[in-house]
């Protein structure tokens, strides 16, 4: 890896690439320690290990800490490109038709998302701010009025727009995918708080038996997070090859010529939509706290959507297997994978090209989904679950789902920076 960063540094157009990318986080960065007016950003000091915070910290650097101008952070986004995708599922016939439209169709679907996501930050916006000023012992907004939370409402709202628009710059003019790489920014920027809490309750006015206690828990914690950290690159990396042969000779073909597809079709992405899609409805019911706080039916959503509660980490695991299949079929398509094979004059050994490709690709599909959603689920869950019974932090909990969204992102970034090299050695061989 860091040879790969070595050599990308030297290349001026690949340089340059890193050092906007670089500047755009910064500037991200900047932007979460910029706090909303009319908020008493140390309010929340007491609840920012809770589990609701930890996940929208996830997705906003830090930023919720602060009750920053970027406290959204992508979340809306995210949440608004599930359900436009869903809504491809035959469901809306005008985003069918759309998505089979190439990129006049896939530049309709993003305007159609970015109103989405306008909608989902206002309303998440609102019900956030209002949750949380309904807790007693907070007095997060100084002014409470409906003209207050309106005007919390749309500069939240304008934030999370500005940070996905920073996404987007990264995505054209960076490398690696903008969205993801803020998501992984973020977190990599709470490791030194993380560090310094840990410190303080392991080790700051421990006496001579607790310090052992603390530094045996911090040995047992440094050696899960190198055999998480292992595994999830090593089956990261893991490929499936499906040889591949052609009916002519064709320029660079042989006989040993192979379609790969990993193990883990749908990447990190099936967990960023899961604890994304979670956190909606919890910053929505956050508003009826107050209100609604004692009812049945408010206690028993809560629990659902409490990824800390049984039910809520159900639910979490349940939507990562859900979105692991559902990405794995956006990312392989294995309708359009038939149609090129057979516009490539190639077929898969033993099967008849067609349908009967299609649906060897679907059914393979659907295998390595099932490992890739498994590993998936594992890696956010057992964390979790040791939480719950050691009763550690809870953002300890949501530890594995950050080291699946690191991992993954900086494996795919370095992936991209060697596709970049590599395009640039051909170029300058065909020079």
């Amino acid at each position: 890896m860091l040879k790969t960063m070595k050599n990308a540094l030297a290349v001026k157009e690949i340089r340059n690439k890193i050092l906007f990318t670089l500047g755009v986080l910064i500037v991200f960065r900047l932007g979460t320690y910029i706090t909303v007016p009319g908020i008493n950003a140390k309010a929340l000091s007491s609840v920012a290990s809770s589990g609701l915070v930890s996940i929208l910290n996830t997705f906003s650097g830090g930023g919720l800490t602060n009750y920053s101008i970027l406290a959204m952070g992508v979340s809306p986004y995210i949440t608004a490109q599930i359900v436009v995708q869903l809504l491809q599922m035959d469901i809306v016939p005008r985003f069918v038709e759309w998505s089979k439209q190439g990129e006049v169709g896939r530049r309709k679907l993003n305007q159609a998302t970015r109103y989405l996501t306008i909608v989902l930050a206002f309303v998440q916006s609102i019900g956030i701010t209002a949750g949380f000023n309904a807790l007693s012992s907070l007095n997060l907004v100084t002014n409470p009025g409906v003209k207050t939370y309106i005007s919390i409402g749309i500069v939240l709202t304008g934030g999370s727009l500005f940070t996905t628009w920073l996404g987007d710059m990264i995505t054209d003019r960076g490398f690696g995918n903008g969205i993801s790489m803020i998501i992984m920014a973020g977190i990599l920027a709470r490791i030194p708080t993380g560090v310094k809490q840990i410190y303080t309750e392991q080790f700051a006015d421990a006496s001579s038996g607790e310090l052992w206690k603390g530094i045996l828990f911090v040995a047992v914690l440094l050696v899960a997070i190198l055999v998480i950290v292992t595994f999830v690159t090593y089956v990261q990396q893991a490929n499936y090859k499906i040889p591949i042969q052609y009916t002519r000779r064709l320029a660079g073909a042989t006989n040993n010529s192979y379609l790969p597809l990993k193990i883990n079709v749908a990447g990190v992405i099936p967990v960023i939509f899961a604890s994304s899609f979670i956190a909606t409805p919890q910053t929505i019911l956050m508003a009826f706290t107050q209100s609604h706080g004692e009812d049945t039916w408010y206690k028993v959503l809560t629990n659902i959507f409490n990824m800390q509660a049984t039910g809520g980490m159900i639910l979490y695991t349940f939507l990562i297997v859900v979105f692991t299949f559902f990405y794995a079929f956006v990312q392989v398509n294995p309708e359009k994978l038939s149609e090129n094979l057979q516009k490539q004059g190639s077929y898969i050994p033993s099967v008849w090209p067609g349908k009967e490709t299609e649906k060897y690709v679907s059914h393979l599909l659907m295998r390595l989904s099932s490992v890739g959603s498994l590993f998936l689920g594992l890696v956010s869950l057992i964390p979790l679950v040791a939480s719950n019974i050691w009763g550690l932090d809870e953002s300890i909990g949501l530890g594995g789902t950050s080291l699946l969204i690191v991992v993954g992102v900086a494996l795919e970034s370095i992936r991209q920076l060697k596709g970049m090299m590599m395009k640039r050695e051909y170029v300058g061989f065909i020079r």
